[in-house]
């Protein structure tokens, strides 16, 4: 891939800062595009797809909620001239679908597959950095407790850097061309395992309280979590609890020829930074 030939979609989140980051790290200059971004995209408006893809051979593709808007998107994105896609996705995507959840990344999956381009699929774990970069976990692990619905099934939480990494090979190499990626980190930690990782780390106390179900709706409620996304994070949930992201996966290994990174390093990191302070 040449000087901006790389579409970057979500150029301000977790995942697509870091792979604008390290396309810059390679001496290219990808399209970094958000609604707030150095190129315009908003998933509704379809009047700003064409702009952001003239030009362009290879996109990485964060999927909006909606599933209707996939499709479209990579039909013109391929008339366009795109040859490859990179496709963020997650662990577990099939029972998603089938419960009714992460539709969009499905529907992202199956329209690409489908498009006759070159496609690499990446499909992580919940980010490490879900618990420093969202409030939705940070600002409680901040007040020393966090409550959760979810037991002490396993969840092998994923540094985003490895996400990144991987991207940016994907979209600058033919080293991952049909590749599905199942990526997870480098330790099969229980949700309450990784909060005393984080505790240690900041030097503090900090409380996990187990919930179920219904208390956590409730608790989330009286935060002030629109009722959508209280009906989103219980299904997801209920998707932890039953298991489909619970192994320890090879991805980055295979995709990087090493380990991903460990919990405790990113901690580390994260708390000398005040993630928690």
């Amino acid at each position: 891939m040449n000087d901006n030939d790389i579409l970057v979609l979500g150029a301000t989140g977790k995942t697509g800062r870091r792979v604008v980051r390290g396309l810059r790290a390679e001496g290219l200059d990808p399209r970094a595009a958000s609604r707030s971004g150095d190129v315009r995209f908003e998933w509704e408006r379809a009047d700003t797809w064409k702009p952001a893809l003239t030009g362009v051979r290879a996109v990485y593709l964060v999927a909006h909620d909606d599933p209707a808007f996939a499709p479209p998107f990579v039909d013109l994105a391929v008339a366009a001239g795109v040859r490859r896609f990179v496709v963020l996705s997650g662990r577990g995507i099939e029972a998603s679908r089938a419960a009714g959840y992460s539709l969009g990344m499905a529907e992202a999956e199956r329209a690409v597959t489908a498009s006759g381009a070159e496609w690499t699929l990446l499909r992580p774990n919940n980010f490490n950095q879900n618990f420093d970069e969202d409030d939705l976990w940070r600002e409680p692990l901040r007040r020393g407790r966090i409550a959760l619905p979810i037991g002490d099934v396993p969840e092998p939480f994923i540094d985003v850097e490895d996400i990144a990494e991987i991207a940016v090979s994907a979209l600058t190499t033919d080293r991952h061309v049909g590749e599905v990626y199942e990526l997870s980190g480098a330790d099969d930690l229980s949700w309450r395992g990784a909060v005393e990782v984080i505790a240690g780390a900041a030097g503090r106390e900090i409380r996990y309280e187990e919930l179920t179900p219904e208390q956590y709706r409730t608790e989330l409620a009286a935060g002030g979590v629109p009722p959508v996304f209280i009906d989103v994070l219980d299904g997801l949930f209920a998707l932890h609890r039953a298991g489909h992201t619970a192994q320890l996966a090879d991805g980055v290994r295979r995709a990087l020829g090493r380990e991903p990174v460990p919990f405790a390093d990113w901690a580390a990191r994260a708390a000398a930074a005040g993630a928690w302070t």
